[in-house]
């Protein structure tokens, strides 16, 4: 009895030892079953990935999956046939996250850039430009200000000069100039006329022919934006891939702006044979055509020489002093409107500097950020030229300073950042249809991230679902 009794346990231990072996082996074997299915899994996703759009990354330093497979109409299955012809079939399959170049305003494009040019040039790159960089957005601002504010100053001294002049008539009194001289006698009152017709003739002048020297043909070429990226219905991915998001700032929008200038033309380079030849300046004005995009550039730099021109007049005594004469030739009717005239004159006088020294930059010459004596070239007569067919000068060389490129490396760090990965993200497209004869390429069907869902069927039943995911960082 008692040996049946110690068979039967040995029996059941023996079942149970079976048993647990079985299931740890049914329990491996399942396991590596998924191993495989998920090492199947990234092996596809990291070849499909491997099929990158070649001229975007070798002319733009750029990685992008054609999601189109060439044929021009992107569609998620031809990625799910991809998958499966790189091993990772006998799966139910769907994206759970996805996301193209030109999403969330070019941001994938922008992040790429950014991450290039780090590796390129390393975390010291720039760095000099980094402090500076913060007072730009002030400079331009200022320069606004300053034209503003002179219009509004122009306005009250013609106002003042004519309530001056009515109430002379009307008490029927000579006007007296500071001196007492009566304006009859004084033929400085209409020279003052002249100086301040000829300060609103030069203030309501288009920029453009102020600016451009002698030498310098503005380009006529034009495009149709109608189907480009920045304005057609684009293609959107969908997900959030905050988390494999990098953080912004100054640093960042250099960066972008440098491989910008590397990647780009602009005015002063010779004409690189595609639709525009102002490449540079479309990016921050977006126009369709050179000479709108020039204008609006030209106005832009205008703007900022002139903030830091006002600030070298500010603090000359000499130049203010002459402001301060003329502005008494002006203000025979009106003494009292000196001040104000001064402040006019200074105003346009930094003005026709800045035109002076757009000039110069479109020649090829530099302009320094901060003027001196030495460095200022517009006298007040000379303002007084501006504009009309005595005006004969086209910008001086001094020898340092900063060439057109570097003021448009400042306007493109004071440009919406994502209207400018979005405009470069035209001219590369449109490169990349006609230079490379590739009419199917659309920026909007390049994947740049991808996290698919992917369910498989073992054995009894049993199913597995995991997610894979890669991007272009």
């Amino acid at each position: 009895m008692r040996k049946a009794e110690v068979t039967a346990f040995l029996s059941l231990i023996f079942i149970l030892l079976i048993t647990f072996t079985g299931g740890i082996i049914e329990s491996a074997s399942i396991q590596t079953a998924k191993n495989y299915r998920r090492a199947d899994m990234n092996r596809a996703m990291e070849s499909i990935f491997a099929e990158y759009q070649k001229d975007l990354l070798e002319d733009y330093d750029i990685f992008g999956l054609e999601g189109s497979y060439e044929t021009g109409n992107y569609s998620e299955q031809l990625l799910f046939d991809r998958l499966s012809y790189y091993g990772a079939s006998s799966m139910d399959q769907s994206v759970e996250r996805i996301q193209f170049l030109t999403d969330d305003g070019a941001a994938p494009f922008y992040h790429q850039v950014v991450t290039y040019m780090q590796h390129k040039f390393g975390i010291d790159f720039l760095s000099d430009l980094v402090d500076v960089a913060g007072t730009w957005t002030q400079q331009e601002e200022k320069g606004e200000e300053i034209i503003s504010n002179g219009k509004k100053d122009q306005e009250d001294l013609e106002a003042g000069l004519e309530k001056a002049e009515a109430e002379a008539k009307e008490k029927e009194e000579p006007v007296m100039n500071l001196q007492g001289v009566n304006k009859d006698d004084f033929k400085g009152d209409s020279e003052g006329e002249n100086i301040l017709s000829q300060l609103n003739f030069l203030t309501g002048l288009p920029i453009l022919p102020l600016v451009t020297p002698g030498s310098f043909s503005v380009s006529e070429k034009s495009v149709d934006l109608t189907g480009a990226v920045s304005h057609r219905e684009l293609n959107q991915g969908y997900g959030d891939f905050s988390d494999q998001e990098e953080g912004g700032g100054d640093w960042f929008s250099l960066l972008f702006g440098q491989y910008i200038l590397d990647h780009f033309q602009c005015a002063t380079d010779e004409g690189c044979g595609a639709p525009l030849d102002y490449e540079l300046e479309y990016l921050i004005a977006g126009q369709d055509s050179d000479r709108a995009n020039l204008t609006r550039v030209a106005n832009r730099i205008v703007l900022f020489r002139t903030a830091l021109n006002m600030v070298y007049l500010g603090k000359n005594t000499v130049k203010k002093n002459e402001a301060k004469a003329m502005a008494a030739v002006i203000c025979v009717p009106w003494p009292v409107g000196i001040p104000i005239a001064t402040q006019v004159l200074l105003g346009v006088w930094a003005y026709g500097e800045a035109l002076m020294d757009m000039r110069a930059l479109l020649k090829g010459e530099k302009v320094p950020v901060f003027k001196n004596d030495e460095s200022w070239q517009l006298s007040l007569t000379s303002l007084l030229k501006l504009g009309t067919d005595e005006d004969t000068g086209d910008g001086a060389d001094f020898g340092s300073g900063l060439p057109y490129r570097d003021y448009l490396r400042i306007i493109l760090f004071l440009t919406k950042k994502e209207d400018v990965a979005m405009r470069a993200l035209d001219l590369i497209e449109e490169d990349i249809n006609v230079g490379k004869e590739q009419d199917f390429f659309r920026v909007d069907q390049c994947v740049t991230k991808l996290e698919v869902k992917s369910k498989c069927s073992f054995r009894r039943g049993i199913t597995y679902t995991f997610s894979t995911y890669f991007g272009y960082q």
